[in-house]
């Protein structure tokens, strides 16, 4: 694997790898200079200490690992040209270090970077910009921000706001309460990395108009590392360090942390004064005329049903793309993802949902049937563990796609294995709905329908590493549904399933 396009003669022999999405991002903000002191990933030393007290080695507070993983074939090399996902050069590491991670067992390289071009992936690259293009040097007259309105207020506090989620009538006031007591400029640090990057930047732009004059929009890319409080603690940590590298003096924050780079500036509590139909601080709100905020779980069920959100709760704008990142459920995309022993039924039942939701009407369904995938996407795999967990990633690649464009993939591989299933899982979800069925029929059932005779073929030791003989199947315990066609006509499993979409709001009544 060798790095060619866009290189200069003496870097074409390099050997190329191309990070993972969150690594990636790091990747970007190392060369942007959005990391300082950072200059290159960590190496064993330095990660073991921030994993464990916050701080770089030498002391200095750091609140995640920045790392970068490889095949293990990578580390012999003193020198690795590291591409975006379209083969793009984007830099060369100098290896310091080549390491292996004690509680992952990945290989990892440290060192700095050789900057070779700006990273150009992504949506909405022409709005971001440099810590330095926002931080001028002193003296200098700041250019205006292609994401912002009116000329920059002169220099002074900076009220930094890093959000994953739109800003609400809510949060549009208690940022220019805040800006106003501070005398700040504003400056929205959209963190890109989550399933509607682009919805989110079309919803703050869309708002702002109603941001303090001289507020600025620069996307960043960083995506979410974990979950856990733990970890958003870090995630705040890491926010801070950010906007402190691109000029802010303050961020906005729900709740006070200690340690973070710049001071957290929490708000007063805002709520809805149904009385006057405004957002104000609560303590200006006679108890009695405070309307219950929408909280998260209705807005999901209004946008569910296809319901408008309530102008009082967000501006015209920020609904209309809420309602395009989260669709109603009866026309957005789905996976339903069928998993089972050969002979288990799972193709039959497969088969029998798609002809019965192309009979119902309102959907485009994609058959994605493991036999069929095997001679037509996947043909040239062997059956051994690696191949059949990249036949099933090619599946839930497609199955994306067609979820991604408002369609119904019905998948029917075996999929033996937990992870690759959870892979699949994330693929999917991150772009609409995912639907696990289990196909649960006994093994001994599935030996007697075998037409082909695999499974005899299996215990003869004729076929190696089949599914429930000679290596293992995994029963998924995050099935949505199980179903066991022994004790279910093909038409009464078909029905189970109908029965779940249908309760479950993504296929109409009949």
């Amino acid at each position: 694997m060798t790095a060619e396009a866009g290189l200069p003669d003496t870097l074409r022999d390099l050997p190329a790898w191309t990070p993972g999405p969150v690594e990636l991002a790091d990747l970007e903000l190392l060369l942007a200079g959005a990391y300082p002191p950072l200059a290159g990933f960590l190496g064993s030393f330095d990660t073991a200490a921030v994993t464990a007290g916050g701080r770089l080695a030498d002391g200095t507070p750091w609140p995640v690992p920045v790392t970068l993983t490889v095949p293990k074939e990578l580390t012999g090399h003193e020198r690795v040209v590291l591409q975006d996902p379209e083969g793009v050069p984007l830099a060369v590491l100098e290896v310091t270090e080549s390491w292996q991670d004690p509680v992952t067992q990945a290989w990892r390289l440290a060192g700095p970077l050789e900057a070779l071009r700006a990273p150009a992936h992504g949506p909405f690259h022409s709005l971001r910009r440099r810590p330095a293009e926002l931080v001028p040097a002193e003296g200098a007259v700041p250019a205006e921000s292609p994401g912002g309105g009116g000329a920059p207020a002169p220099s002074g506090n900076v009220l930094a706001v890093a959000t994953r989620e739109p800003l609400h009538r809510k949060q549009l006031g208690q940022l220019r309460q805040v800006a106003e007591r501070l005398g700040a400029r504003v400056l929205v640090l959209p963190l890109l990395g989550g399933a509607h990057d682009d919805s989110l930047v079309r919803a703050l732009l869309g708002v702002r108009r109603e941001l303090p004059d001289g507020a600025r929009i620069v996307p960043v890319p960083l995506p979410v590392r974990g979950s856990g409080a733990a970890q958003e603690e870090r995630d705040v940590l890491l926010r801070a360090h950010v906007a402190a590298a691109y000029g802010a003096t303050h961020l906005l924050a729900e709740a006070q942390l200690d340690g973070t780079a710049i001071p957290l500036v929490v708000p007063e509590p805002w709520a809805y004064d149904a009385d006057v139909e405004v957002w104000r601080p609560v303590a200006r709100i006679e108890p009695d005329h405070v309307q219950a905020e929408l909280t998260a779980r209705r807005l999901d069920e209004l946008l569910d049903a296809g319901e408008p959100v309530p102008d009082w709760f967000t501006p015209p704008a920020v609904a209309a793309e809420l309602a395009l990142a989260r669709p109603p459920k009866r026309s957005r995309g789905i996976t339903v993802f069928f998993t089972g022993l050969s002979g288990s039924g799972k193709s039959t039942v497969a088969r029998g949902l798609s002809d019965a939701l192309i009979e119902r009407g309102g959907r485009t369904v994609t058959l994605l049937d493991g036999d069929v995938v095997r001679r037509m996407l996947s043909a040239g795999l062997t059956f051994s563990r690696a191949d059949r967990d990249l036949n099933i990633r090619r599946i839930g690649f497609v199955a994306a796609e067609i979820t991604r464009h408002g369609g119904t993939a019905i998948c029917a591989p075996i999929a033996p294995y937990a992870a690759t299933r959870a892979e699949v899982r994330r693929m999917v979800s991150a772009v609409g709905d995912f639907i696990l069925v289990h196909v649960a029929t006994p093994l001994e059932e599935c030996e007697r329908r075998d037409r082909k005779g695999l499974y005899a073929k299996a215990r003869a030791g004729l076929i190696p590493e089949f599914t429930g003989i000679s290596d293992p199947y995994e029963a998924p315990g995050d099935a949505d549904l199980t179903l066991d066609t022994s004790r279910l006509a093909p038409d009464e499993a078909v029905g189970r399933v109908l029965d779940l979409l249908v309760a479950g709001g993504w296929v109409r009544p009949e």
